[in-house]
């Protein structure tokens, strides 16, 4: 049985250490919990005076204006040693007077014996141990500085991005319609010049030129560009009746359908029938898109079908008749569509229901005036219009039968001046025109609430058309009537836009690069057709210097009546040639025999090309008499005579 026993412990052993167990079958060990809290307590007090200590040694070598706060903590707190013991002493006493949990952190004062036993709570943050005068005195800095900031988020004027400004050039006539990706990264122009340009201002360098330039609608204005919510599609509005849509690139998605002109109902037709006057984006669904058109219709599109429209809105008139739309645009929710009239009325309807309007101002602006533009305010209670009547007026939505605030005095000359709103929604902006000559153009910034002029900004010697103020970049476009589009920003205030092309130096401009011919290498063709190996331009250049016909210097121009066969520059041309020595000639060459024979005398006795030759086989000449001729002529018959 002591066999078995034996046997059955060393098998246990054999298990334990093959199973990896160090105590398989050994009685569990017992800890004393409380010799550990004592050890962990005491360990947390001594961290804790260390830490104190090295505080105080911190605010010793700070300087003199801490020494006195110094002095006065070793006063109250014993030294270190000291308080070790005194800590030990009283911790065999009593527990309830020592500080529980984790030690403070680095960097915290100490706070008096008084007081630590009483603290409760999180410790002070940094910066926080000071006196209580000194705290005091400290809360007053911050308060006056939040009072600075507060001053400054109250005053919208200090908001404003104007420090700094950047010109494109887009053309010599009106820019009329702005666009800027929702991103930022992107502005597109368009003009009366039919051009839309295309900017990117992280591919641009300081000269400022645009990446690409087209004319989407051929030989029309350009009324109205803006991206779509996503940014990847441009809604192009011209003074034709079909609007498009490209892409980033300036590629075709989708050109409207033209409806039936000879149709009188609108609402039967597929299409516009006359020339446009605005559009814009659906602030929610990306497809949808909206336009207004002389032919008196409001129509919503659908991007994904180019067969028709999506719904047709007809405003009227008091006595029901056809209307024609300057303006239109959706609330910032996308459930209203409001319009501005050529009578001067503001209509709005319910984005699902055509017929009747939800909103209808009838004395809007003056009648017979062009309404430039309506926009929302984005908290959507708000809608501003900028009459062609010279007014800006702000209305609202609950209460639209007289305006909430009028300006008046504000010059247009062009049926697409813009107004918008500020990003904090307190500020609202329009542009000024200005005939040639007679004036700056200027952006004018009215405050929401009071509609007090508060700003003003001259842009340039012409009027101002567009104004867009982005709310991500907090930055200002606007397009002036001398062709040119300006940013303002500011550079702490705004977010990249024009800050990213400013900081780029103008790239150099490229040399006109000779057109070499391309080496093809064949390593196994035959020596034959085996290409010569490209050698260097500096060896083919003294190889050149060696060829005495490369380097053959080129004669200069004659001077004077000409040698080596080259003529003078007064006989360069033929006629000229001619004229010197032909029609000048004072010889008389009526005899054509004596001319030619009066050389005959130095050929004969200088022979030099044809003469040796047949020196032994020419026979001798013989002329005839000049008088006998004279009698053969005269016996001749009349009828062989050669008449003259």
């Amino acid at each position: 049985m002591a066999a078995r026993g034996n046997g059955s412990e060393n098998s246990g052993e054999d298990i334990s250490s093959v199973m990896g167990f160090s105590g398989f079958g050994k009685k569990a060990r017992t800890f004393d919990l409380d010799a550990i809290f004592e050890q962990t307590r005491r360990t947390a007090i001594e961290r804790s005076q260390r830490i104190l200590e090295d505080r105080q040694k911190a605010e010793l070598s700070a300087g003199p204006s801490s020494d006195a706060s110094s002095a006065s903590k070793h006063q109250e707190k014993p030294s270190a040693s000291t308080s070790r013991q005194q800590a030990s002493d009283d911790s065999s006493d009593s527990s309830d007077s020592e500080p529980i949990g984790p030690p403070l952190p680095p960097g915290l004062s100490a706070q008096p014996e008084e007081e630590e036993d009483e603290l409760i709570g999180p410790p002070l943050p940094p910066g926080y141990g000071g006196s209580r005068a000194d705290d005091d005195d400290d809360d007053d800095d911050d308060d006056d500085g939040d009072n600075d900031t507060a001053e400054d988020d109250d005053d919208p004027v200090k908001k404003i991005p104007d420090t700094h400004e950047i010109t494109l050039q887009h053309g010599t006539k009106t820019v009329s319609a702005l666009g800027l990706d929702p991103s930022g990264a992107r502005l597109v122009t368009g003009g009366y010049d039919y051009d839309v340009k295309f900017w990117d201002f992280a591919g641009m360098d300081a000269a400022l030129h645009a990446f690409r330039s087209l004319q989407p609608c051929e030989c029309h204005q350009i009324r109205s560009l803006q991206y779509s919510i996503t940014g990847d599609v441009i809604l192009v509005v011209a003074g034709n009746s079909q609007a498009k849509v490209l892409d980033r690139d300036g590629f075709q998605v989708l050109e409207c359908v033209k409806g039936d002109q000879y149709i009188v109902d609108m609402a039967n037709t597929k299409g516009h029938t006359a020339m446009l006057n605005g559009g814009c984006w659906h602030p929610k669904i990306k497809e949808e898109f909206l336009t207004c058109s002389n032919d008196g219709t409001v129509r919503t599109w659908d991007l994904n079908s180019d067969k028709k429209h999506k719904s047709v809105f007809k405003p009227r008139s008091l006595q029901g008749k056809r209307v024609t739309p300057t303006c239109c645009t959706y609330s910032r929710d996308g459930k209203l569509i409001a319009a501005g009239c050529q009578d001067g009325t503001i209509q709005i309807w319910d984005r699902n229901l055509s017929v009747h309007t939800k909103f209808h101002c009838r004395q809007a602006h003056t009648p017979s005036t062009d309404t430039c533009c309506l926009t929302f305010s984005y908290d959507g209670t708000t809608l501003a219009s900028r009459g062609g009547d010279d007014t800006l007026k702000t209305w609202d939505l609950r209460n639209f039968r007289k305006p909430l605030n009028v300006a008046t005095g504000l010059t247009t000359y062009f049926p697409m001046t813009d107004c918008c709103f500020s990003p904090d929604d307190k500020l609202l902006v329009t542009g000024t025109s200005v005939k040639r000559d007679e004036g700056n153009g200027k952006l004018v910034f009215f405050d929401r609430e009071s509609f007090k002029k508060v700003y003003e900004i001259e842009v340039a010697s012409a009027s101002v058309v567009r104004c867009l103020w982005h709310p991500k970049l907090n930055q200002i476009m606007v397009g002036t009537g001398n062709g040119l589009a300006k940013v303002y920003y500011d550079p702490v205030k705004s977010q990249r836009g024009a800050k990213l092309c400013v900081v780029k130096n103008k790239r150099k401009e490229k040399q006109a690069e000779t057109l070499t011919q391309d080496y093809i290498i064949t390593p196994h063709a035959l020596p034959m057709f085996r290409e010569a190996r490209q050698r260097s331009t500096r060896k083919q250049l003294e190889k050149d210097r060696l060829d005495p016909m490369k380097s053959h210097k080129p004669e200069p121009p004659v001077s004077g009546p000409g040698r080596g066969g080259r003529v003078a520059a007064h006989g360069g041309t033929l006629s000229s040639y001619i004229v010197k020595n032909i029609a000048l000639d004072k010889t008389d060459d009526s005899n054509p025999r004596e001319a030619i024979l009066r050389h005959a005398r130095d050929a004969a006795e200088n022979p030099y090309w044809v003469a040796p030759a047949y020196t032994q086989t020419q026979p001798e000449p013989v002329f005839a008499d000049e008088e006998s001729e004279d009698e053969e002529a005269d016996k001749e018959p009349e009828w062989k005579k050669r008449k003259i």
